[in-house]
């Protein structure tokens, strides 16, 4: 990955390239816009396909699922915090530390999705009380095809207990300086961790944002 998280030009062509497509298949007045722009999506897929372990039959039936003006996605995490130690959870699916977290769902307040994340990745009952950054997410590593952006919550702890979940094997609170080494992919980010920390400890803060 390059070191300002910049996905590579190839991926950034095909996400646009996808995004128009979908978009004008969904305003199209006649079948031949459709047809062009379903050429588009058909090129966006030959794109991605080339340079990533991904089919393109696989692909192009991802794409097609897409309707509707197209948007970035919304990831969210939540910034927990038990006597100025921050909650991560290890996923099962690379053994890597992660704030909670997860895509939001169609119909869920934003804080909404953090807080359910944490009570079925760790077990434990939050309110969102702050957001502590929103940031681009232009996750790469692995591969997604799709745009994103990522909001931390900072969220008060009300109850529960450390439980793993299908999701993670290990839940467990840290200091700052005993933030583990291994982070899961693009899922927390070490300046997610450290603006965390800076929220926590000034609550007048304002929002970080890209």
């Amino acid at each position: 990955m390059a070191s300002n998280d910049k996905p590579p030009r190839w991926l950034e062509w095909a996400r646009e390239i996808q995004a128009i497509s979908q978009t004008g298949s969904q305003f199209a007045h006649n079948e031949y816009d459709r047809q062009r722009y379903q050429r588009l999506r058909e090129i966006a897929a030959e794109i991605v396909s080339e340079h990533a372990e991904i089919s393109y039959p696989e692909l192009l039936h991802i794409y097609c699922e897409q309707i509707g003006y197209a948007t970035p996605r919304v990831d969210v995490r939540a910034a927990v915090f038990k006597d100025g130690r921050l909650l991560m959870v290890r996923e099962r699916v690379d053994g890597g530390w992660t704030m909670p977290g997860g895509w939001a769902d169609v119909g869920e307040r934003p804080a909404e999705a953090a807080e359910r994340e944490v009570w079925e990745e760790a077990g434990f009952q939050v309110k969102a009380i702050k957001v502590v950054g929103i940031y681009d997410n232009n996750r790469i590593e692995p591969l997604q095809i799709f745009h994103a952006f990522k909001i931390v919550f900072l969220c008060e702890l009300v109850g529960g207990e450390a439980t793993p979940s299908f999701e993670t094997t290990e839940v467990r609170f840290f200091g700052l300086d005993e933030i583990p080494l291994t982070l899961s992919g693009e899922r927390t980010k070490p300046h997610h961790i450290s603006d965390a920390f800076r929220a926590i400890a000034d609550p007048e803060l304002p929002t970080v944002f890209d």
